[in-house]
């Protein structure tokens, strides 16, 4: 036999058994699919953000069609709308979801916050305030080098003179931005509701803060004394508020010396 003929039916050969075989083993090994499952990963939003406590779309799904959770509202991206479409598939009631938006409690932009230092290091949030804290003389504020706008998948997020601002019209919740943040700084609000709310975290004295950032929570207690409905109480120098006690009547902001406390709007 010539050859290559003989060369070329040996390979043809050795490929055709080979495909049976995976063939074969295909069927063996298969993998059996859950369509309800698959069906309600297909109306998930698919931003993989965990903010329903599961490791993203695909696991909360899965946890749903396994029924290790009834909950059809632990979807924030997805808001009040995947919420009912999760629900007609499981069968069960939905589940509410109050529209939420992140906030960046702090107002240490770079007409406010005094710097220590110029970083020229990369342009990571988390790696500048691994370096004394940033360049910040405020331990506690934004370093301003943008973490949060890079992990914020719905682009809610922009640097405005050195401080992250949210775009509540564009932020859908996920929580991408809380869970970056180096300094913990970033929160999530009601967006239905008006409530004040204390713009910074940081923790240190008056008389510290003061020389930090012109915008600085002092732990005056003015705000604290002032709040009609006592929804603001200290924590470590810095006012905190309650915003499920809180009536937006704005004398916490009237009251407030440096304009630490403002009041956050009702956001469709």
């Amino acid at each position: 036999m010539n050859p290559i003929v003989f060369a070329v039916l040996l390979v043809s050969g050795i490929g055709l058994l080979a495909g049976l075989l995976l063939a074969v083993l295909s069927k063996i090994m298969a993998v059996p699919v859950d369509e309800k499952a698959e069906a309600l990963e297909e109306i998930l939003p698919g931003a993989n953000c965990g903010a329903c406590g599961f490791s993203g779309c695909s696991g909360y799904a899965a946890a749903l069609s396994k029924g290790e959770t009834k909950n059809t509202g632990l979807c924030a991206p997805g808001g009040n709308e995947v919420s009912k479409k999760v629900a007609e598939i499981m069968g069960l009631e939905a589940g509410n979801i109050e529209p939420m938006t992140a906030v960046v409690f702090c107002q240490g932009q770079t007409d406010k916050a005094v710097k220590k230092m110029v970083y020229e290091g990369v342009a990571s949030c988390k790696l500048a305030s691994q370096l004394f804290g940033g360049e910040k003389e405020c331990m506690y504020g934004c370093v301003g080098l943008g973490d949060c706008v890079r992990a914020c998948p719905y682009s809610a997020i922009m640097l405005c003179e050195g401080v992250a601002v949210v775009n509540p019209s564009l932020c859908r919740a996920c929580k991408m931005c809380v869970n970056t943040c180096p300094k913990g700084i970033i929160g999530l609000v009601p967006k239905s509701r008006a409530s004040a709310a204390v713009l910074c975290k940081n923790h240190d004295k008056g008389a510290l803060t003061r020389k930090e950032c012109a915008a600085g929570c002092i732990g005056c207690t003015k705000c604290v004394k002032t709040c009609p409905e006592e929804a603001i109480s200290m924590d470590k120098n810095a006012a905190v508020v309650d915003p499920a006690k809180c009536t937006a009547c704005g004398a916490c902001h009237e009251a407030c010396p440096t304009g630490a406390i403002r009041l956050l709007t009702v956001h469709n």
